[in-house]
């Protein structure tokens, strides 16, 4: 919890990034609050539409957190910024996950 502390009080400082939201999303998740988490995802796609990890976790932690629709539309949306940017990897990866979701 440690961690989360330190980020959220650099969040509550203004230091406000997709970087930093990304980072309090992977911690939140780590901690089993998938909420939380995609609170802070949203954010970083919105500060950063292009950052694609931010997508597949935004992708995870609405399905964790029982927001199907959200996670279908989530990774729909990351697929395309990952084609975009040739993150192959990152792509095939929330491909998969979608096909998941979608049976």
């Amino acid at each position: 919890m440690a961690i989360v502390n330190n980020l959220e009080a650099m969040l509550a400082r203004g230091q406000d990034s997709a970087l930093l939201r990304y980072s309090l999303g992977g911690e939140y998740m780590k901690l089993n609050q998938p909420v939380k988490a995609a609170e802070h995802l949203r954010q970083a796609v919105v500060k950063n539409p292009k950052y694609s990890a931010a997508w597949k976790l935004l992708g995870k932690a609405l399905t964790d957190g029982d927001h199907k629709d959200e996670a279908i539309k989530a990774y729909e949306d990351g697929i395309k910024v990952a084609e975009e940017k040739g993150d192959k990897q990152a792509a095939k990866e929330m491909t998969v996950f979608l096909n998941r979701l979608r049976k």
